[in-house]
């Protein structure tokens, strides 16, 4: 009740309440319960298809030119970019691979980039959302590796060279390190969307709050942050990717 007090107040006094955190709320679209479960349709599953939507049209529209326009040009452009990381990291034995990680990466950096048009929803600013995609990763590159070495996939948590009595102290820190892999790569994702979108909130708060003349500092800061939330959008998903090929790579040849 006081939350939304001081809501209702700051909706008084200023016109617009200044909450940088309501851009994150989830909203009942369609609301559906079956049993226990709230199955309801939200404004964050809205958007995730807009991005699925987004993504194909991307991939799917503009076919293939024997002189490439310049859509063709950026989708090929985006292929060899993601192709080229794997080739880097896990060479050959990586291309069957090649579709889930260009889904991921195509996905996240499509959700990152929606996300910065205006009374939009970030979909990667959930934790949920980012862990069940950090979870598939983890489960599939589980299972790869106990596909490809069976028993021996447990030597990762066994480090090479290292004495018989530190193994005890070793052991357990190699497997939580590994199944702490999802959290590290979820909450890297959710944290930097959620903080530059949440920056940019309280930015545009003051230039509302100060007017024309008082707001161009906040203003400047603003641009400047979007442009630099442009590039994290990006990175983020490049990361995600990248981590991705890594923990492939470790499941198929076992550096450790």
């Amino acid at each position: 009740m006081k939350g939304e007090a001081a809501h209702g107040a700051a909706e008084a006094a200023g016109g617009l309440a200044l909450d940088p955190m309501h851009q994150f709320q989830i909203q009942r679209i369609i609301p559906f319960k079956l049993g226990g479960l709230d199955l309801s349709f939200t404004n964050s599953t809205l958007w995730m298809f807009i991005v699925v939507g987004v993504c194909a049209a991307f991939l799917l529209l503009g076919g293939s030119r024997l002189v490439p326009s310049r859509w063709q040009s950026v989708k090929e452009m985006t292929y060899e970019f993601v192709a080229g990381m794997m080739r880097d990291i896990l060479g050959d034995s990586g291309r069957a691979f090649f579709p889930f990680v260009f889904t991921l990466f195509m996905f996240i950096l499509v959700a990152n980039m929606l996300g910065m048009v205006p009374y939009s929803f970030t979909v990667t600013s959930h934790i949920i959302v980012t862990f069940t995609l950090a979870l598939v990763v983890f489960i599939l590159a589980t299972a790869v590796g106990f596909v490809k070495h069976g028993a021996g996939y447990l030597k990762m948590f066994v480090p090479s060279g290292v004495p018989a009595y530190m193994l005890p102290i070793l052991i357990p820190i190699e497997v939580i390190s590994y199944f702490t892999r999802p959290i590290s790569l979820s909450v890297r994702l959710f944290a930097n969307m959620m903080a530059g979108h949440t920056m940019l909130k309280v930015f545009a708060g003051f230039v509302v709050a100060l007017g024309i003349l008082g707001g161009w500092a906040p203003l400047a800061m603003m641009v400047a942050l979007t442009g630099l939330e442009i590039l994290v959008a990006f990175l983020q998903a490049y990361v995600f990717a990248v981590l991705t090929v890594i923990y492939l790579n470790d499941a198929i040849n076992m550096h450790h």
